[in-house]
């Protein structure tokens, strides 16, 4: 179709072209001009076929469960519905989006698409593990894609039954995330031959957290699994007077977890304390200098009043070998983290040394001529691999900037 187009626009700007040519003879400038046009259109034609569009999918028989966003409204999931071979296949993906750990906090969320499917947009772009072709996704492409957004603030965890009139906050992810589950097993996942569990950063931390509670509520002879992607994040010190666990104590105390049993819960954010215990087989990929951990946990603006760390956060190639040492470090400490996770051929990893964060839903990461690679493998291959059980993978890269396949995050 795009190279239907491209021929009618050359034709079109070339007959354009000519009728100047005859008045004006600055043929050869238009010419340029046609050639800039037909560059631009061919990137968006390329930007078309790598990703498109999913409407949204309001759950308002939730509300009556009081399965509510922070601000009261419906949860809300785009799905693109399985076909052929796949259509008894789910992966079932929750968005991320950070964390509200007081009151204030989430009053600023609120109002937000991360707190009231009322400002969310009406679609979504499906790209990387969520295309409908196989070129781009060729072990998901057919199953049953679905996007659970976030609005709880909290990994989809918390169930309070009381909500303050003065703030009007409801702390019910729990309830979300079983509302949304009971739906979709009553749409045909009640049928699945395989079902995955997945989530980026806040929802790679929902993928474990839920894991083997997502196992439980599917019928016993669907293949189950889950995975993580940017969702390993490691109790590490913000500051001198402060750390993650400090951070995760103050969520949980107004947001109780309900779901979750555990002697010391705010220990259970942690991947690192608590994945060993999964008995449903899981894959964690994450990159060793995961863009969102050094910028809020390794550096964040909290233990840099003086902005020594702004360029490095913004872009890995501007960080002195002061600061490299400093990575190098963290890294060190996010791979002791990842001891808990044995090698039984149930668990995957994925752990390249680059500089971003969520890998699975970009196109140019997830499946590409010039995707991340492991073992000269691409993120794609590694996790369908892994689940149809086609090969093991638990790889762990080389330290920066020894990967030259990465695609480091350049941000604003």
């Amino acid at each position: 179709m795009c190279l239907i187009w491209l021929a009618c626009i050359y034709v079109q700007l070339s007959e354009v072209a000519a009728h100047i040519y005859t008045y004006n003879r600055s043929y050869h400038a238009v010419e340029g001009m046609m050639r800039v046009c037909i560059v631009l259109v061919g990137l968006l034609c390329l930007l078309s076929i790598e990703a498109y569009e999913v409407g949204l999918t309001f759950l308002d028989t939730a509300v009556a469960q009081g399965a509510v966003c922070l601000d009261g409204s419906a949860p809300a999931y785009h799905m693109d519905k399985g076909f052929d071979a796949g259509i008894d296949n789910w992966l079932v993906f929750f968005e991320g989006g950070g964390w509200c750990n007081n009151v204030t906090n989430c009053l600023a969320r609120r109002d937000t698409r991360l707190g009231s499917s009322k400002q969310m947009l009406t679609t979504e772009t499906f790209s990387g593990m969520f295309h409908n072709k196989p070129k781009y996704n060729p072990d998901f492409y057919n199953w049953n894609r679905i996007k659970v957004r976030y609005c709880d603030g909290a990994s989809f965890t918390g169930d309070v039954e009381e909500v303050d009139p003065k703030t009007n906050l409801h702390f019910r992810g729990a309830r979300i995330f079983r509302a949304v589950i009971e739906d979709l097993l009553a749409k045909g996942m009640k049928n699945a031959t395989n079902a995955m569990l997945a989530g980026c950063s806040a929802g790679g931390l929902t993928s474990i957290l839920h894991c083997d509670n997502f196992r439980s509520l599917l019928p016993a002879n669907t293949t189950v699994k889950c995975l993580s992607d940017a969702g390993f994040f490691i109790n590490a010190r913000l500051s001198e007077q402060v750390t993650l666990k400090a951070f995760m104590q103050m969520l949980l105390r107004h947001i109780f977890v309900s779901s979750l049993h555990f002697e010391n819960e705010s220990c259970v954010f942690f991947p690192q304390n608590m994945v060993q215990y999964i008995e449903t087989p899981i894959f964690l990929i994450n990159a060793a200098y995961d863009s969102w951990q050094v910028k809020n946990i390794l550096a964040p603006g909290v233990a840099d009043r003086k902005g020594t760390w702004r360029d490095c956060k913004l872009d890995i190639t501007k960080c002195s070998s002061a600061q490299l040492n400093i990575l190098q470090g963290y890294r060190q400490e996010f791979l002791k983290a990842l001891t808990g996770f044995d090698n039984s051929p149930s668990r995957g990893m994925f752990i390249n040394s680059c500089y971003s964060h969520c890998q699975t839903g970009i196109q140019e990461t997830w499946l590409r001529n010039d995707s991340p690679l492991l073992s000269n493998t691409t993120i794609a291959k590694a996790v369908g691999d892994w689940y149809y059980e086609r090969a093991t993978f638990q790889k762990i890269d080389c330290p920066y900037p020894c990967d030259k396949t990465c695609h480091n995050r350049v941000f604003e």
